[in-house]
């Protein structure tokens, strides 16, 4: 019987990371539970005139991290991120033999390959003076910028996977959502490892323009290191970013047999939509609560085992209280008792990405029983009253983790991790 269970169970033995603040897994962990934040001025265009003029922005070469010149022409930043994570993710679990036909990708993303497409509009419009464009000038490239399927298939040419390859784009649950989709191959035995996780650049002129025009970013450009406030009585908004968490997922008893390091396992996942507003967010939080709920039953896990709590904490006041609410609502007197922060306010909000960019910091969390802290929290709001770590990391016993995304649309989703004996 224990071994049944070790063929069902679903867990992490590579960890990938390319976010804003340093390259790496271990740089993300040190900035991460160091509480210093990642935000500037935008560097990848002149940001004068936008509302919002600061952003999260990874410090990446593709060049020093291995990419050759034709994969850097190839790929939009946002392939090359993922890309990249993978390898690390790869490499950490110790190179697995992969079998092409049982190999999976699963990648999250939001917003596509923003920063390539909008980059050939620019050219072929002649910077947006034609309004008839000229396609002659386009690179070959160009119909892949269009077509999100290429992060994943371009993920799955550098692992060689033949296996189910997906791209699971629902906004900024993405992330969440893509492990999700991962989980159930294993459990369902359509693969024997799967690469999964999720990537977003979108640090490009109609990406800030379109959060300008919603008043959901931060107005805080003379202090980019402050921007991001999530829980605090003097939040501004959200702060962009961008990046890539990659992981390595297979099963308990495959681990076991070629003797890898398990980071933890993923023992449940849930998504709920609200279909109540694009934006907007019932105050009750029941949605995200219910897909809590569902996550915790389906792992068998009461809410009073949970030691972490993840936040999507946007630094936004209505994104902040919808989920203060819905994590009481989903844990009871646990909510209370249980550290809760945010890593948005040191590494932005990279939209699709993020979720598994937060992922990480569970699964480390859970490997070195460490919380890191929600950074800019100076004056909590009276009507966020969880402990939410703020400013200093903290040591902490870490045996399940809780991460819940929010996303525009209504999508709300939750998965846990649980660390394994």
């Amino acid at each position: 019987m224990a071994g049944s269970a070790d063929e069902r169970t679903v867990v992490v033995t590579g960890i990938g990371v390319v976010a804003p603040g340093g390259f790496g897994r271990e740089a993300f962990w040190e900035r991460i539970t160091s509480g210093r934040t990642a935000t500037r001025r935008i560097t990848f265009f002149d940001p004068e005139g936008f509302r919002c003029q600061v952003a999260a922005e990874c410090d990446f070469d593709p060049r020093a991290a291995g990419l050759t010149p034709q994969e850097i022409r190839r790929m939009d930043r946002a392939a090359q991120l993922a890309v990249v994570a993978s390898r690390e993710a790869l490499a950490d679990a110790g190179s697995p033999e992969l079998r092409p036909e049982r190999t999976a990708v699963s990648v999250g993303n939001a917003v596509g390959c923003t920063m390539g497409l909008e980059r050939e509009y620019t050219v072929v419009s002649d910077g947006g003076r034609k309004w008839v464009v000229d396609h002659e000038y386009a690179v070959p490239e160009l119909y892949d910028y269009f077509a999100p399927s290429s992060l994943g298939r371009e993920v799955a040419w550098d692992c060689a996977a033949e296996g189910p390859v997906a791209v699971v784009s629902s906004g900024c649950t993405s992330g969440i959502d893509a492990l999700g989709y991962a989980v159930g191959l294993l459990e369902e035995g359509a693969a024997d490892v799967v690469v999964a996780g999720a990537t977003d650049a979108p640090l490009s002129p109609i990406t800030v323009a379109c959060f300008d025009a919603i008043k959901a970013t931060s107005t805080l450009n003379d202090r980019p290191e402050e921007a991001c406030r999530p829980f605090d009585a003097d939040r501004k908004g959200l702060v962009l970013g961008e990046g890539s968490a990659m992981f390595v997922l297979e099963t308990l008893a495959s681990a076991r047999r070629r003797g890898a390091r398990v980071y933890c396992s993923i023992p449940g996942y849930a998504t709920r939509a609200n279909g109540f507003h694009m934006t907007g967010l019932k105050p009750d939080g029941r949605e995200m609560a219910e897909a809590i709920r569902i996550a915790l039953d389906r792992a068998k896990i009461s809410p009073d085992r949970v030691d972490y709590v993840n936040a999507h904490g946007s630094g936004t006041k209505q994104n902040d209280r919808h989920e203060t609410a819905a994590v009481k609502r989903a844990l009871g007197p646990r909510a209370h008792e249980v550290p809760m922060s945010s890593i948005k306010s040191m590494v932005g909000h990279s939209l699709g990405a993020i979720g598994a960019i937060e992922a990480a910091a569970c699964a480390l969390a859970i490997d070195r029983n460490v919380v890191p802290p929600t950074a800019n929290l100076h004056t909590k709001d009276p009507e966020c009253d969880l402990d939410y770590v703020p400013l200093t990391a903290r040591e902490h016993r870490t045996d399940v983790a809780l991460s819940v995304g929010s996303g525009f649309g209504g999508f709300q989703s939750a998965v846990l991790f649980a660390g394994v004996a």
